[in-house]
């Protein structure tokens, strides 16, 4: 599932709703987003959302602390150093196949007339694009900022906080140019998996403009293929990508629809605007970007793009000081100095930034970050993990769940149309909170639990790239009278859990269990009784 080196060949494509490699075999894109490499973003750096948000206004921090000189050497050591070929050699070792690079159009180009690609940024491109040939991950590239900005936010350095590139018509002349001098110079580049035309267009209290998206969409395409057949195209929606209302034609035989998914539920309701545009247009299509939430709602989310065979990438790799990416930054010793000036405190003096900065530049370096391996086993579903007992597999009645008969009294406030019980563990009303920070997790009376009884059963897709002797721990409760929970690993012989009438409380099955290499199945089914279950967690400890 997870292993990649023989299905990264040949440019991709779309086939119908497939995508597939060179050699016509389906491929699942799984992969990350470089947040703040080439367009650095504020909250990664931890600065106030109302100050240094943005890269242009990074750049006059730096600037303000070091002075024009030294702030130009910062950008080139931190450009050379935030992503390296061992920040790419990881990726593979996850398994991962592909990378999402975000770019900045003010860092690519040079400024004035002819449009002209910066030597020193297009050469850090081209060298990441080797890297990744290297080590086989299909590069998307993403025109995260276009010239004059496509969302009028931070996320696409705005200078005045509006989407230019549909005011000013200089914006999206230079746009397209830009797409086709990108396109004629990676044409014959087949690691470079497509073109991700714009990043987030248009969120709605932008959507005076949204009719002039799908044309702009068109116009780019065309100077795209001038040069190149070959490369597939990639739209996102309006809205954060999540407003596919804007799709209404398919105007190229090799498109990829993208949308994104932050802080909202996770089940196949949420998904299903996008599950019908797929079979609509007969087009493949991408969860391009999500994350930025708890490992709980990682296993969940992700688990739900792999069942329902949409590619997805994570967002995002590395960041400073942070619980939720697979990179974090160790924060420099006086850095609260800075933020404390973003505050509207004192500003360091030259010699102690100038020391804060240098620390910054020597911990963004994969060797001196911490690697966080729970984050990706998260959104890998890979051994060892706990596992909310809600995010079983989303295949349906039949395959991903069996029921012995409908005992649903109220409708379900997660996976509304399953038959599986699913409720607060408190007996809490209204819509789980899926909105959380990187370092929460749901508080007791938020938690949600499934109920079996006898004769149901549930089922969990896994991963494991550590074979060995895995402890099995379940959190679970038992409302009435005594119950019996069986659990089957693949087609491995069965156990059993006999459990006494309890509230809450965590279980482990006695022998450990011997896990192999690849991916599994786990069931778990009520032979007697009622079970409650919380979470399930294979541990290695």
């Amino acid at each position: 599932m997870y292993a990649n080196n023989g299905e990264v060949i040949g440019y991709l494509r779309a086939d119908g709703q497939r995508l597939v490699n060179g050699q016509g075999e389906e491929i699942l894109l799984r992969g990350v987003g470089l947040g703040n490499w080439l367009l650095p973003e504020g909250y990664m750096w931890k600065f106030p959302p109302d100050k240094a948000d943005r890269p242009r206004r990074i750049e006059k921090l730096i600037h303000d602390l070091i002075g024009a000189e030294e702030a130009s050497s910062f950008w080139t050591e931190f450009r050379e150093h935030y992503i390296t070929e061992q920040d790419v050699a990881r990726m593979a070792e996850e398994g991962l196949n592909s990378v999402r690079l975000p770019i900045n159009a003010r860092f690519l180009l040079e400024e004035g007339e002819p449009l002209r690609f910066n030597k020193s940024s297009i050469r850090l491109i081209d060298q990441f694009i080797e890297w990744c040939k290297q080590y086989k991950l299909y590069v998307i590239l993403d025109l995260h900022g276009a010239p004059g900005g496509q969302t009028g936010a931070n996320i696409d350095d705005s200078e005045n906080d509006q989407p230019e590139l549909f005011i000013h018509e200089s914006y999206r002349k230079q746009t397209v140019q830009l797409w086709k001098e990108l396109a004629d110079r990676y044409k014959d580049e087949w690691i470079v998996g497509g073109y991700d035309l714009l990043n987030e267009p248009l969120p709605n209290y932008f959507n005076q403009y949204n009719d002039m998206l799908m044309p702009l969409y068109q116009e780019i395409t065309a100077a795209i293929r001038e040069v190149d057949q070959k490369h597939l195209i990639i739209l996102e929606g309006a809205h954060w990508a999540t407003d596919w209302t804007v799709f209404t034609e398919m105007f190229d035989r090799n498109i990829l629809l993208q949308f994104h998914k932050y802080w909202s539920s996770i089940d196949t309701e949420s998904i299903a605007p996008y599950l019908d545009k797929r079979h609509e247009f007969n087009v493949p299509i991408y969860m391009g970007e999500g994350g930025e939430n708890t490992l709980s709602w990682y296993t969940g989310a992700f688990g739900l793009y792999e069942d329902h065979q949409i590619s997805w990438n994570f967002w995002t790799w590395k960041k400073l000081d942070t619980f939720n990416s697979p990179c974090s930054i160790n924060k420099p010793q006086d850095w609260e100095l800075i933020l404390d000036y973003l505050r509207g405190g004192e500003q360091p003096d030259r010699e102690q930034a100038r020391v804060i900065l240098r620390e910054y530049l020597h911990n963004i370096r994969f060797e001196h970050c911490r690697y966080q391996p729970q984050v990706l086993n998260a959104v890998q579903r890979k051994l060892p993990l706990r596992i909310p007992a809600e995010y079983y597999g989303n295949q349906g009645e039949g395959t991903s769940y069996i029921i012995s008969q409908l005992k649903r009294s109220k409708h379900n406030p997660f996976r509304s149309s399953d038959k599986i019980p699913i409720s607060f563990i408190q007996k809490k009303e209204g819509p789980p909170n899926f909105h959380l920070k990187p370092e929460e997790e749901w508080k007791d009376e938020e938690r949600l639990c499934i109920e079996l009884t006898a004769g149901a059963s549930v089922s969990y897709p896994l991963h494991c790239d550590r074979p060995g002797e895995y402890a099995l721990f379940i959190r679970a409760a038992i409302p009435e009278g005594a119950a019996s929970l069986d659990l089957q690993l693949n087609q491995q012989p069965g156990f059993s859990l006999a459990l006494a009438p309890s509230g809450w409380k965590v279980c482990s099955l006695e022998p450990k269990i011997h896990v192999t290499e690849g991916d599994l199945t786990l069931k778990l089914s009520a032979s007697h009784g009622t079970v409650q279950i919380d979470w399930i967690e294979f541990s290695l400890k």
